[in-house]
């Protein structure tokens, strides 16, 4: 047996799931179950499902996904969020979300949406906050209560093709106590970040915390701005950001299997360009997504994912789902893939760990005690 495949057999599905994981990017309108996916639009009257069968409507959403677009990935999300317009809904959905997480063996999570999405059954903004972090906690009880532990924080998402990211800044500044974060998201080509350098502004003036979607679908110009212009503590995706990166004069996209292969041995032969070398500097964190950057074609496939060079590069890179439903996925799933396919480690998953919850928007005592009572005894 050669010492690459050492890790990989020995490394096993059970022992991944016991893992404690960090979840740094989660949508929650991308995450349901599909058996509750079909009995909200039952109980609602919603017709507009395409399967009225738990299995082949979860192979839909799946298949559908798989289109190699963003756009076309995102127009599942219509019959996620049709189902998702009463309190009822969205706390049932928040609620599962977490025992999901929890069984997964996540331990800390933030999962975000878009308020401006779920008003079509009369809720207010505020109203459809207090309604998914009622769910939140409701999950976080249960879990408790049966000798389990996880945290989960909600973030609320304004979507870029739309006007109202002032208000959802707003919306979350004033429920802060339970939302910690803010984020823009939805098709990114033509609708750059600094559309909403208003939004982001006004919530460095608040002292709050927020991420951009940017460099997945559009590249490093994209990235430039969320991080130069809007000032983002993290990166939703940053896939784009290894544009920026060479390897003996050649960009590394010209044979990424090669790059990621010589990142292993020789990680000293890769020059960061200026932005890379600022995003890596300033340890602004890639809340990157293999199995969803696939999907949308941002990847070529997990082979090639930029998220094992840029790790290798020293780049805080961290391992997320983007959407459970979507992907058919769940952290576990998502590491089982690095570490069959890519050889990656307990060390490498350990890294991912440990690199979201510095980032978590969560006090600093909190991050350092997970990092310290949780995460590294069970690594070690």
């Amino acid at each position: 047996m050669s010492a690459a495949a050492g890790p990989r057999a020995a490394l096993g599905e059970e022992d991944v799931r016991a893992l404690p994981k960090v979840l740094l990017h989660d949508h929650l309108d991308g995450g349901l179950r599909p058996s509750t996916v079909l009995a909200l639009a039952q109980e609602q009257g919603y017709a507009g499902l395409p399967a009225d069968d738990v299995d082949i409507l979860g192979a839909w959403f799946r298949e559908a996904a798989d289109s190699g677009s963003l756009v076309r990935y995102l127009e599942t999300f219509a019959h996620t969020v049709a189902v998702m317009q009463t309190a009822e809904a969205l706390r049932r959905v928040a609620r599962e979300c977490v025992l999901d997480l929890a069984a997964d063996g996540v331990v800390y999570a933030e999962v975000r949406y878009a308020p401006e999405q779920h008003l079509e059954g009369g809720l207010s903004l505020d109203e459809v906050v207090e309604a998914v972090d009622a769910g939140l906690r409701e999950g976080e009880d249960e879990v408790r209560g049966a000798g389990g532990r996880i945290q989960v924080r909600s973030m609320v998402t304004a979507m870029r093709h739309a006007a109202r990211s002032v208000e959802i800044a707003e919306l979350m500044v004033r429920h802060r106590d339970d939302v910690c974060g803010f984020d823009i998201a939805g098709a990114e080509d033509g609708f750059p970040p600094t559309r909403h350098l208003a939004a982001f502004e006004y919530l460095r003036h608040e002292n709050a915390h927020f991420t951009i979607h940017a460099g997945e679908a559009f590249g490093l110009p994209s990235i430039w701005e969320a991080v130069q212009w809007c000032g983002a503590e993290r990166l939703g995706h940053g896939i784009r950001l290894v544009d920026d990166v060479t390897v003996d004069g050649r960009p590394v996209t010209e044979d990424l299997g090669a790059a990621v292969a010589l990142s292993r041995s020789d990680p000293g032969a890769f020059v960061l360009g200026p932005l890379a070398s600022y995003v890596r500097d300033r340890r602004i964190a890639l809340e990157m997504c293999p199995s969803s950057n696939v999907q949308t074609g941002a990847a070529p496939s997990i082979e090639e994912h930029a998220i094992t060079l840029l790790k290798n590069l020293d780049v805080r890179v961290t391992l997320n789902t983007d959407n459970r439903l979507m992907s058919g996925t769940s952290m576990t799933r998502e590491a089982m893939l690095l570490v069959e396919r890519v050889g990656w480690t307990r060390h490498d998953l350990r890294t991912m760990a440990i690199n979201a919850m510095k980032s978590a928007f969560l006090p600093h005592p909190e991050r350092v005690a997970l990092i310290e009572t949780v995460l590294k005894p069970a690594y070690s």
